[in-house]
């Protein structure tokens, strides 16, 4: 790529950023433009499943960030790793007219570039089109939905284990398997790095992933049609069948017969079989019971909501998928805040990255404590960030050494104080507490609040010290 097309396609990604701030993902990095063809800009992605996604979740994005900074109506097609790009009527890949920048819009502080995109030679044999990566009519994978991107925490531990296992292992290790619990609590991760994964190992594989309304609507339409035959035929005939929200399945007797049948067609072919719901098999209402006996030969397990440390690697990661910059102490404030789902912690990011482009400023805690309140409006004490800031002051420590796994007294010390302070002074747990040190557990706080408890009794020196801690954080509150 030339340099004034590498200006022009930074200038696009800079757009994204500051107007589509939600669609964005730190993957963008990988995408390559492959230049203008048949009328429209050619992005290559790294993947079939990024493709796929691009083309669906992506596209007004990007159509829109490509026409502001061309100046032109120019669209965006994207292409997997071995798509063909379109060639002219000459048989010749066409090189873009010269871009026209909208003045009246800033990139990054500038305006867009106005150079001309130019069109790569293609290879001499050119690459074969690549196919779906999952069977047609199955929903789109989201890439950010990887068991590499998945955080295992206490309340989703067995479940995280099972998908890994059915990954390495199709139809043989747990079929089939019940995935339950509440909105927004990861089950549909699980499923999407389930077929992420086989698709991974195994090309070839039929993956059918579809909702249960889905399943529904394409069974009311063959019915309705007399294509009873083509519907069976395509999904009894997968090497893996995904169905999210199969509650939804309740008071329709017609689908569930329906579905019981492809149930049992796959089980016996040893096909796998993946079903997630809000509720357990046997607290699905109106369910037949044979439904509910065949849903339970394999492993239901349920998944929790997340704690408090689970919440706080939760946000770094979510961070990290969408390039944004978070601070430890913004990421502790957030989870002791939005302790409901996983969707909520994620809505967080969204929020604070419109912020910081709003206020072309990094996200902070002033930030944080203004789209989310101080906590200090719920209790009648100190907020724990009040008592880390003051000690870190008095002993001048950085919090950050207060987070990591340094252990000498310097460190050790007003650590220890903090943990005291905040048991004694806020409503957090334990466990929250060891949180917003580094993801220490409970017996490490119960640990220091006993050792500057006898410590205050022992050494009059060290209770004034204590003391007058106290008394800063009363005034700083």
């Amino acid at each position: 790529m030339t340099d004034p097309d590498r200006q022009i396609w930074d200038s696009i990604l800079s757009h994204l950023r500051a107007h589509h701030s939600g669609v964005c993902r730190a993957w963008f990095a990988e995408l390559e433009p492959a230049g203008i063809s048949s009328g429209a800009l050619h992005v290559r992605s790294q993947s079939v499943v990024h493709r796929d996604y691009l083309r669906r979740e992506c596209a007004e994005a990007f159509n829109d960030a490509c026409r502001t900074v061309s100046g032109m109506l120019l669209p965006v097609r994207f292409l997997g790793p071995t798509d063909d790009v379109p060639t002219s009527p000459n048989g010749r890949p066409a090189a873009g007219p010269a871009a026209r920048p909208n003045h009246d819009t800033a990139i990054a502080g500038q305006n867009a570039p106005s150079h001309r995109l130019v069109m790569p030679v293609p290879p001499t044999t050119p690459p074969r089109n690549a196919d779906s990566a999952l069977r047609e009519g199955s929903m789109v994978l989201n890439p950010d939905y990887s068991f590499d991107h998945f955080v295992v925490g206490s309340g989703n531990r067995l479940a995280h284990a099972a998908m890994v296992a059915v990954s390495d292992n199709p139809g043989r290790s747990y079929n089939p398997v019940f995935i339950h619990g509440g909105s927004g609590l990861g089950k549909t991760h699980l499923l999407q790095a389930a077929c992420l994964k086989i698709n991974e190992r195994r090309p070839d594989a039929q993956i059918y992933y579809i909702s249960c309304d889905g399943f529904i609507n394409q069974f009311i339409d063959a019915v309705t049609k007399n294509q009873m035959s083509e519907f069976r035929h395509r999904f009894r005939d997968v090497d893996v069948l995904v169905i999210d929200d199969i509650h939804f399945l309740a008071k329709r007797e017609r689908t569930q017969e329906e579905f019981f049948h492809t149930f049992n067609s796959l089980y016996q072919a040893s096909k796998q079989i993946v079903l997630s719901s809000d509720a357990a098999p046997e607290e699905i209402p109106d369910l037949e019971d044979r439904l509910v006996s065949r849903f339970k030969w394999g492993l239901v397990t349920k998944v929790e909501p997340p704690d408090y440390e689970t919440r706080v690697a939760i946000l770094k990661t979510k961070a990290a998928l969408r390039d944004v910059l978070i601070p430890d102490e913004v990421a502790i404030f957030i989870a002791s805040r939005v302790d409901t789902h996983i969707r909520e912690l994620e809505g967080a990011i969204v929020k604070l990255q419109n912020r910081s482009h709003v206020d072309q400023r990094p996200i902070d805690m002033d930030m944080a404590r203004a789209e989310f309140g101080d906590e200090a409006s719920d209790e009648d004490g100190p907020t724990i960030q009040v008592i880390i800031g003051r000690v870190t002051e008095f002993y001048r420590v950085k919090i950050t050494e207060l987070q990591s796994k340094r252990r000498n007294r310097s460190v050790a010390l007003p650590r220890q104080i903090c943990m005291y302070l905040a048991r004694k002074h806020t409503r957090h747990s334990l466990e929250e507490i060891g949180g917003y040190f580094g993801g220490r557990d409970h017996t490490t706080v119960m640990h220091a609040v006993k050792t500057v408890d006898h410590r205050r009794t022992a050494e009059p020196e060290f209770d004034e010290t204590v003391k007058t801690l106290e008394e800063k954080i009363r005034v700083g509150k």
